[in-house]
């Protein structure tokens, strides 16, 4: 109760206080990017349960002439790649910690599509709420591979406290400042997990 309290808090306060910042970033976003402002996708949540988390955009929606989406590397553009970078793109999350779908600290919420990859252990990652940062956020984020990173995110459950939440936010602020770990090598997105299982299944 105690989390999810100061998770009100905070959300409630940061969303007042940024409000002119984030009405700012919808207009610079409607101007360069085009409409929606918003990018929402459902993801998993605490008990693996879908809700709908919402970010700022940060690519276009330039398709092939098939009417397929462009790589991701081709939709990026010098702002959407600062967005990112500054991690402004994951404010309207607060949103969905306000809400109740996600806390300020806790394993970031992938795809729904990699839920039957994960294993029986990597599944506890979903015994507790999503969070906007996380251990496997500030010890690398995409810089890591996967299983690196499931791997940090299992250790959180099992020593979470609201000191070590202190201490990822604290380290959130470090790293974004920083810029640290935005990206994987060679990629501006980090692989997909399934794929990821698919090629390590076959190896």
């Amino acid at each position: 109760m105690i989390k999810r309290g100061i998770d009100i808090f905070v959300s409630l306060s940061a969303l007042i206080v940024l409000s002119p910042l984030l009405l700012l970033i919808m207009a610079l976003i409607a101007l360069k990017l085009g409409r929606p402002v918003f990018f929402t996708q459902i993801r998993p949540g605490k008990g693996a349960q879908p809700f709908r988390m919402v970010k700022f955009r940060t690519m276009t929606n330039e398709r092939n002439e098939k009417g397929e989406l462009l790589p991701n590397e081709k939709r990026m553009t010098a702002f959407g790649s600062f967005l990112r970078s500054t991690s402004l793109d994951e404010l309207p999350e607060l949103f969905n910690v306000l809400k109740g779908d996600m806390s300020l600290v806790g394993p970031r919420p992938l795809l729904m599509e990699y839920l039957p990859w994960f294993t029986e252990e990597q599944n506890r990652r979903h015994s507790v709420r999503p969070g906007i940062t996380g251990w496997s956020q500030v010890n690398g984020r995409n810089a890591i591979g996967w299983d690196r990173k499931l791997e940090l995110d299992i250790w959180y459950v099992n020593n979470r406290t609201f000191w070590l939440d202190l201490k990822i936010l604290f380290l959130t602020v470090r790293k974004v400042i920083l810029r640290d770990g935005i990206t994987h090598e060679g990629s501006v997105s980090m692989p997909r997990f399934d794929e990821y299982m698919q090629q390590k299944k076959y190896q």
